[in-house]
């Protein structure tokens, strides 16, 4: 079998999500099971170096990965004409300038969202990266889970009918670190290091929401700090600037109303740490990030409202689950071999920069409309 080795310029993966999803579960994955198959003779290598600022956390990845190849020095393996990629899961208000750098060196680019703070370097990365002719793509995996691969399914086979509404509850409660360790790094509550929920989540909310029932066309938000004090990883107190809950409603195009509640300040009583429950004229389904759960117009209960008695029926009863029809792979590691298949065969791939862009964007119409405590309209993004 012919390999085609792919150097990939692996930059910020000692972070947690850089570390497990994109390394160990998607690249270092890859390797294992032979590359990426792209005919009877041929497939796809990748060839990874890992970056960071930390050499001690690098030679752990590379004892953990089995990676050998590492740097501190990003300008320098930049230059190295045997990367042709170049992956960026940095924090996020170190991520546009890196992603220049690599752009500037004719790298192709791939990177984790939010891909700026602001939709004007964010579209500013698309358009160098446009103009350069260098491929791009911006990690949009919520798109490959198994939930909501089912969810899409029953989409576009017309199973709802009408769509009429989305609801969308994400989250679970982040211990403040004080007598239990948070389980997310302190960055992500200070505004000025890049963090905050809204801009976490609404990118992500933005591509669920384009792919599955259409564009945006305004935006109702409330956004608050409900904890204003947590605990960091050295156990110092530190004050949380940025926002940790968001509470959202979207108007579509085409009259779909889609609610999203996003928190890290909500303890869960729900099938999954994120929930989509879709209502339509014909039927109804609530999607979680493995299972998908169905009802029929026609299997539907006729509810009579009275609270002077328990009520007969169980509505959790009723529902038929999405069977697994296919074999599910990791999210991350289904959009890598995407990605890889687009850099070496010119495969189609829509999920560029510019749609990155357009999740940064939601984010500030969102912050927009609560500072205004307003309806904002999405402006069009091309």
């Amino acid at each position: 079998m012919k390999e085609r080795k792919v150097g990939i310029i692996m930059n910020g993966v000692t972070g947690r999500m850089g570390t497990n999803q994109h390394l160990m579960r998607s690249i270092v994955a890859i390797i294992r099971q032979g590359g990426v198959k792209i005919s009877d003779t041929e497939t796809i290598m990748p060839d990874p170096i890992l970056i960071g600022r930390n050499e001690a956390k690098i030679e752990e990845l590379v004892k953990l990965s089995g990676v050998t190849k590492y740097s501190t020095d990003l300008d320098s393996v930049l230059k190295d004409p045997n990367y042709e990629i170049y992956f960026d899961s940095q924090t996020t208000d170190r991520r546009v300038e890196a992603v220049k750098k690599a752009i500037e060196a004719g790298k192709h680019i791939y990177c984790e969202k939010p891909i700026a703070v602001n939709s004007k370097e964010a579209l500013e990365l698309y358009t160098l990266a446009t103009k350069a002719g260098v491929k791009n793509g911006v990690v949009q995996d919520k798109l490959w889970l198994p939930g909501l691969l089912k969810l899409k399914m029953l989409v576009d086979s017309g199973f709802f009918g009408k769509i009429l509404s989305v609801r969308g509850e994400f989250g679970y409660w982040v211990f403040e670190g004080d007598t239990i360790p948070a389980q997310r790094p302190s960055w992500n509550y200070r505004k000025e290091d890049g963090g905050g929920m809204v801009l976490d989540m609404f990118p992500h909310w933005r591509y669920v929401i384009d792919n599955l029932f259409g564009e945006i066309k305004s935006v109702s938000c409330l956004v608050t700090t409900h904890i204003p004090k947590r605990r960091d990883e050295k156990g110092k107190d530190y004050k949380c600037t940025a926002d940790d809950s968001a509470y959202a409603t979207f108007e579509l195009e085409d009259g779909i109303i889609a609610n999203f509640n996003s928190s890290w300040c909500v303890r869960v009583r729900r099938d999954d740490l994120l929930t989509m429950q879709v209502d339509g004229t014909k039927g109804s389904a609530v999607a979680g990030l493995r299972k998908c759960l169905f009802q029929a117009a026609a299997g539907t209960p006729k509810a009579v409202w009275n609270p002077d008695m328990d009520n007969p029926i169980d509505f959790y009863t009723g529902w038929t689950a999405v069977p697994d029809t296919v074999a599910y792979d990791n999210a991350f590691k289904t959009q890598w071999e995407k990605f890889l298949k687009h850099v070496v065969c010119g495969d189609a791939f829509r999920w560029t920069l510019l749609e990155g862009a357009k999740g940064v964007q939601l984010a500030e119409v969102g912050l927009e409309s609560c500072k205004k405590r307003a309806w904002v309209d999405v402006p069009k993004m091309k």
